[in-house]
C-alpha cells in the first residue's frame, strides 16, 4: 500500500531518560522512521528533585536523529501527563489530521509505523472506527486484527474527526454511562473496573485522560481496530511511571513480522475478542489473582 502522507508521531516524555532512549532507539529501527515527522512533548519538572532527570531526558531528545524532522516542545512548567497528552494530541491533529501516539515507556516493533500508517489509511473513511491500538495482552489467541468497543492507550493512533468526540468532562461521561445503565458493558461484564476508574477521575483520585477517551468513544458507539499480536512492549512496569506498577504479566512478546491487515466484510465488534478480554480480566483482576501477585512481589522483596 502506497501512502501519500505518513502520520506524524507524537512522543510524550517526562523524567525517564533511560526509558526515553530505548523508545527512540526502537522507533529508529522502523523502516518508515526516516520518512516520519516526530513531535516530542517534554513535560516540565514537578519538583526541584526531578529537574535533573527532566534535563537529562531533554539532552537525549536534543541529539535525536533518524527521522524526517524532529520537533521538541519543552513545557516550561509541569503540565502533568493528562494535560500534556490532551494538549499535544489536539495541537498536532489540528495541523495534520491524523496522529500516532507513544509514551516514554513503549518499545515498538520494527513494523509498528508501517502497520499504523496502513491502518490509518484503510479505515479513514469508516465512521464506525475511531481508534487504532497495537498492544495485545499476553495469552490471548486472536486474529492479526480485530474490532472491539474499547480504546486502549498503549501505542495508538486516531484521526481529527475522532478526537473531536473526546469529552474531557469525566462527570458528564460517568453520568451518561450510569443513566443509560451501561456500567456492566463498559466494565466488560463486570470483569474490569473501568467505571470505578472513571469515578475516581471525577473525584480527583486519578487524572487519567485515557479513561475519558475510552468512555467518550464507548458512549459514541465507536470501535477500535486492535492487533492480536503486540507491536508494543511496555517497559514501564518497573514502578517508574506515573501510572505504572509491577504488572509485566500484561506484556506479550513483540511481534517481529508484518501483520496481515484486511478490512472485514462487516464493520462490527468481534465478540470472540470481547469474550477473551473478559476471560483475561477475570483471570488477572480477581481478588485472589491480585493477592497472589502481591505475595510473589513480597517474596522478592518488593513491598509496593
Amino acid at each position: 500500500m502506497k501512502i501519500k502522507e505518513l502520520a506524524p508521531i507524537a512522543l510524550f516524555t517526562y523524567n525517564r531518560p533511560y526509558h526515553t532512549q530505548q523508545v527512540l532507539e526502537a522507533l529508529q529501527k522502523n523502516e518508515l522512521s526516516r520518512e516520519s515527522e516526530l513531535f516530542v512533548f517534554s513535560d516540565g519538572a514537578k519538583t526541584e528533585e526531578e529537574e535533573t532527570h527532566v534535563a537529562e531526558t531533554r539532552v537525549i531528545l536534543s541529539k535525536t536523529t533518524g527521522f524526517k524532522k524532529v520537533s521538541i516542545i519543552r513545557r516550561p512548567k509541569n503540565f502533568g501527563l493528562a494535560a500534556n497528552i490532551i494538549d499535544g494530541v489536539t495541537t498536532i491533529l489540528e495541523k495534520k489530521g491524523k496522529i500516532i501516539v507513544l509514551e516514554d515507556d513503549l518499545l515498538t516493533a520494527p513494523s509498528f509505523l508501517s502497520f499504523m500508517n496502513k491502518a490509518l489509511v484503510l479505515y479513514e473513511d469508516e465512521d464506525e472506527v475511531a481508534h487504532i491500538h497495537s498492544f495485545c495482552y499476553s495469552g490471548l489467541n486472536l486474529p492479526d486484527t480485530f474490532l472491539i468497543k474499547w480504546a486502549g492507550s498503549t501505542g495508538w493512533a486516531t484521526w481529527k474527526k475522532s478526537w473531536e468526540l473526546f469529552n474531557p468532562n469525566g462527570a458528564q461521561l460517568l453520568a451518561e454511562i450510569e443513566e443509560r445503565k451501561l456500567n456492566e458493558t463498559f466494565d466488560f461484564n463486570g470483569t474490569y473496573q473501568y467505571t470505578r476508574m472513571l469515578r475516581r477521575q471525577v473525584e480527583g483520585k486519578n487524572n487519567s485522560w485515557a479513561i475519558r477517551w475510552n468512555a467518550s468513544l464507548f458512549l459514541n458507539n465507536k470501535l477500535s481496530l486492535n492487533t492480536g499480536k503486540s507491536l508494543i512492549y511496555n517497559i514501564g512496569f518497573d514502578g517508574t511511571g506515573e501510572h505504572s506498577g509491577s504488572q509485566d504479566f500484561y506484556n506479550m512478546e513483540l511481534y517481529e513480522d508484518e501483520l496481515v491487515i484486511e478490512k472485514p466484510a462487516e464493520i462490527k465488534e468481534n465478540m470472540e475478542a470481547r469474550g477473551q478480554f473478559e476471560a483475561f480480566y477475570r483471570r488477572t483482576n480477581s481478588f485472589w489473582a491480585k493477592a497472589k501477585r502481591r505475595l510473589q512481589r513480597m517474596a522478592k522483596g518488593d513491598f509496593s
